[in-house]
C-alpha cells in the first residue's frame, strides 16, 4: 500500500441521529471525538423522526466542527482531508453531513474521502488495537445485522446478512411492545439480566449452511406471546427475547469464524454495546483462541472516530470523491 502522506482526517458523521464530528491522526490517533446526541428528541416519538434529525444536524454542525478542533488542539489549516459518511442511511441526515464536509474541504483546499457507514463501524476497532488479517467481523447495529470478511484493509466480503429487520431494530420494535423507552437495546438489555428464559421462542436458523439473519419472526413471536398473556413479566419477556437473538448471533458468528479459519474475530455496531453478548463472545473467544476485539462502549454507537479511521486506508485504496459528492442511502459496501 504504498506510503500515506495525509495525517490528520477531520470527519463528518450523519447517518441517522447523532451529529459527530472528529480529528484522527495516521488513522490510529484520536485527537477528539465530539458527538451530539439526539436521542432525548426522538424518545418521546418512540423513534428516530427524518426531518427532525436533519434539521437537529444543521443547528449543531458548526458548534461541533469549532469544538472537534479545539479538542484536538489543531486549527482548520493543519487538515489534510475531510472524511465523510456518504451512506447508508437516512437520506436527509445524510446530505448534511456530505454537504458540510464538501464545504469545509473545497475552503481548506483538502480532498474528500467517502466513507461507508459499516466500513466506520468495523474501524472502530482499529482505534483500540491493530487489525490481524484475515478476520470476520460481526456488525451488529440499529440498521445492520451481517457478518464481514476481511482479507486485508478495507477489503470486504459479506458472508451473511439480514434478510428483514436488522437486531438493534428487533430490540427497539420489541421495546415497543413492552411499552419501554427508546432506545430499545440497553433497556431490554438491563431488563434480561432480572428476567429468566421462561419463553421458548423462535431461532430463524434459515436454510442449512446459511449465515443470514432473519429475526420478525421472533418479533411477531413475541407480540403474539404478551396479546395471549394476562400478567406479562417484563424482564422474562426480555430474557427470553435477548437469549433468541443472541443465540444466533453468537451461533453464525462461531461458524463463520470456522469456517474461513481467521485469526480474528472483531464486532462492531450499537448492538456490540450489549453486555451479554460480548460475556458470550469473551467466553467463545477464551474456549477457542481466536483473537477477539471489542471496542469500547464510546465507540460502539455512532460516532466520527470511526470514519476518521476507514477513511485512511479507503485513501490508501484510491477512494476520494469531488465536489460532486453526493449522499447514497443505500450504498453498498462491497
Amino acid at each position: 500500500m504504498g506510503e500515506f502522506k495525509m495525517k490528520t482526517i477531520l470527519a463528518i458523521e450523519t447517518s441517522c441521529d447523532e451529529t459527530a464530528v472528529a480529528l484522527v491522526r495516521d488513522g490510529k490517533e484520536l485527537l477528539s471525538n465530539v458527538v451530539s446526541s439526539q436521542v432525548e428528541i426522538h424518545r418521546r416519538f418512540g423513534g428516530v423522526v427524518p426531518e427532525v434529525a436533519s434539521r437537529r444536524h444543521v443547528e449543531q454542525m458548526t458548534f461541533l466542527l469549532e469544538e472537534a478542533l479545539q479538542q484536538a488542539q489543531i486549527k482548520a489549516e493543519e487538515v489534510d482531508a475531510v472524511a465523510v459518511t456518504q451512506g447508508p442511511g437516512l437520506v436527509g441526515a445524510l446530505l448534511i453531513g456530505v454537504t458540510a464536509a464538501k464545504t469545509l474541504a473545497y475552503s481548506l483546499g483538502v480532498p474528500v474521502i467517502p466513507v461507508h457507514h459499516v466500513a466506520g463501524h468495523i474501524y472502530a476497532n482499529q482505534l483500540v488495537g491493530e487489525m490481524q488479517f484475515p478476520l470476520v467481523s460481526l456488525v451488529v447495529s440499529g440498521g445492520h445485522t451481517e457478518l464481514i470478511l476481511m482479507e486485508d484493509h478495507y477489503d470486504f466480503e459479506r458472508l451473511g446478512q439480514t434478510r428483514d429487520d436488522a437486531a438493534g431494530e428487533a430490540y427497539d420494535k420489541v421495546a415497543r411492545l413492552l411499552e419501554l423507552s427508546y432506545p430499545g437495546g440497553p433497556v431490554i438489555d438491563q431488563l434480561a439480566q432480572k428476567g429468566k428464559v421462561t419463553y421458548n421462542f423462535p431461532r430463524a436458523w434459515l436454510e442449512p449452511g446459511s449465515l443470514d439473519f432473519s429475526f420478525s419472526g421472533l418479533k411477531t413471536a413475541v407480540k403474539n406471546a404478551i396479546q395471549s398473556e394476562q400478567e406479562v413479566v417484563v424482564e422474562d419477556v426480555a430474557a427470553s427475547f435477548q437469549t433468541a437473538v443472541l443465540d444466533v448471533l453468537v451461533e453464525k458468528t462461531r461458524r463463520a469464524v470456522e469456517q474461513t479459519g481467521v485469526r480474528q474475530l472483531i464486532v462492531a455496531g450499537g448492538v456490540s454495546a450489549n453486555t451479554e453478548l460480548r460475556r458470550r463472545l469473551q467466553s467463545y473467544a477464551r474456549e477457542t483462541g481466536v483473537t477477539l476485539s471489542l471496542p469500547p462502549l464510546e465507540l460502539c454507537t455512532d460516532n466520527a472516530a470511526m470514519i476518521a479511521a476507514a477513511a485512511y486506508y479507503a485513501e490508501q485504496k484510491g477512494i476520494k470523491a469531488g465536489l460532486d459528492l453526493n449522499a447514497d442511502p443505500s450504498l453498498p459496501l462491497e
